[in-house]
């Protein structure tokens, strides 16, 4: 079996690197569903592979092909000027995929807590960062990578197809939900109408929890934002989406230094009636995620227990605004 050295070799020659040059390989922690490791080289230059697990091995529906929608997500950050990893070299080769990109500065978001006085100018630059990513925009709706079928002429049609899947996928596994999953799929079909204000498919990363958002401190100036990354979760859609995990398990409307720079940038952010419809939505689609995925990942039963303590009421919470709204 290939170890990790070996397989970094491959990858940098396949790349048109020199595979002598590689000095270490070192895992990164912090994925759930692929194997992350940085390699450096001898010239100082440091680079991020990702492998996917076997297909065999168990997920969720739109899991598939990952690594796909992330290079997409590295191209569009490019095109909108968002420091995030470049893709250097994509293996899409069924036996042996992987993704090679850009080592970026700064530390998890989580790992380097801002202080009191950096939080408000970060979250600030991080809303004029999103609000560039979502001025790019892609051939149809929904994921990239193909996993749930081909791009979607409309949200409605993409969104339908990325909440069946993982209420599918909460039947199959066998899911704690704390309704039903015949009563949670009724709750968002009967509010789908929202969705058709959408019509411009934007790129959203869908993934911005502060572990994905880097904090860099410079030696001399002030910390700034390093790169936005992970963006394997990466759909085209409703800028909104975004809001979800940028307010992980809270209300986005509270973060007003995020607001005022979204807004400084040309994003827009009203939350009227339709606009917390689909919020709502959102919300209730990653927290489906967030449950089921404990399940095929196997994480055990006191960490699937915490995630459904925390994640399950909110999940209960977004669905009934969802009905109340509609």
């Amino acid at each position: 079996m290939e170890d990790s050295r070996e397989r970094a070799r491959r990858v940098l020659a396949g790349a048109g690197l020199p595979p002598d040059a590689l000095t270490g390989v070192r895992p990164l922690g912090g994925g759930t569903y692929n194997t992350v490791e940085e390699l450096s080289l001898a010239d100082g230059s440091r680079y991020v592979l990702k492998v996917p697990p076997p297909p065999a091995a168990p997920g969720l529906r739109h899991e598939r092909r990952l690594l796909v929608s992330e290079a997409e997500f590295c191209a569009g950050a490019a095109e909108a000027g968002v420091p995030a990893p470049r893709a250097v070299s994509v293996g899409d080769d069924a036996s042996a995929p992987y993704l090679l990109m850009t080592a970026c500065p700064g530390e998890p978001w989580t790992e380097a807590e801002p202080a009191d006085g950096e939080r408000a100018g970060l979250r600030a630059e991080l809303g004029r960062q999103v609000a560039r990513l979502h001025r790019v925009t892609g051939p149809g709706f929904g994921y990239p990578s193909g996993a749930l079928g081909p791009l979607a002429p409309d949200w409605r049609t993409a969104f339908t197809a990325m909440t069946d899947a993982v209420l599918a996928d909460a039947r199959d596994h066998g899911a704690r939900l704390p309704r039903p999953v015949d009563e949670v799929a009724a709750v968002l079909r009967a509010a789908a109408g929202a969705l058709d204000e959408v019509t411009v498919p934007a790129l959203v990363h869908f993934d911005l929890w502060p572990g994905n958002i880097l904090v860099e401190r410079p030696a001399a100036g002030e910390a700034r934002i390093g790169a936005l990354i992970d963006g394997e979760r990466m759909f085209w859609g409703d800028p909104l989406a975004d809001f979800v995990s940028l307010a992980l398990l809270g209300d986005i409307r509270t973060d007003r230094a995020f607001l005022a720079g979204y807004g400084e940038a040309g994003g827009r952010a009203v939350f009227d009636t339709a606009a917390r419809v689909r919020l709502a939505l959102y919300r209730a689609y990653l927290y489906l995620i967030m449950i089921t995925e404990t399940v095929p990942r196997a994480v055990g039963d006191e960490h699937g227990r915490r995630v459904r303590d925390a994640v399950a009421p909110e999940l209960a919470a977004a669905l009934d605004e969802i009905g109340d709204l509609s």
